[in-house]
């Protein structure tokens, strides 16, 4: 199973019980950090999440990866966690629902001199990955080449 099927069975049988506790998921990864897989479950709700609601996903979710249909995976471990004021923008519906809003942006190599980019989300193109934003009154449009991450951005 590649990690892209994981993630997208992961998604199917978490739905259900994200929706039942009045929560939605805002991605699934399946991911090698250091020498460690990590299986991780990003969860956001009106208002906020809290460790219970992880806890519940974390405890409904955990019985359905002892299928045989998951055995095949590296040892890996399970980790359900809250999206989070900084969270990782990655599907097409993540960028949607944070247009207008200020986002970081993190290349692979410098950009004119520098590793990030802050601005406003001007616009997201799902066909090629484009991100548009809007830097102090500068429009500019990277390429999903050039970019490592995209996050909303927070300042305090």
């Amino acid at each position: 199973m590649t990690a892209k099927e994981v993630c997208q069975r992961v998604w199917d049988i978490s739905a259900p019980c994200a929706a039942e506790m009045g929560i939605h998921l805002w991605d699934v990864t399946f991911e090698k950090e250091g020498g460690q897989y990590m299986l991780t479950i990003t969860i956001d709700r009106e208002g906020h999440t809290d460790i219970d609601d992880c806890e519940k996903l974390s405890r409904y979710v955990d019985p359905f990866l002892d299928a045989k249909e998951f055995a095949s995976l590296p040892p890996y471990t399970l980790c359900v966690s809250s999206a989070g004021l900084t969270r990782r923008l990655r599907r097409p519906e993540h960028f949607a629902s944070c247009m207008g809003k200020e986002v970081e942006l993190r290349f692979y190599r410098p950009i004119n001199g520098s590793r990030t980019a802050v601005g406003i989300l001007k616009d997201y193109d799902s066909e090629t990955g484009s991100v548009t934003l809007d830097e102090d009154g500068t429009v500019t449009v990277y390429e999903p080449k050039d970019i490592a991450a995209v996050r909303l951005y927070v300042s305090i």
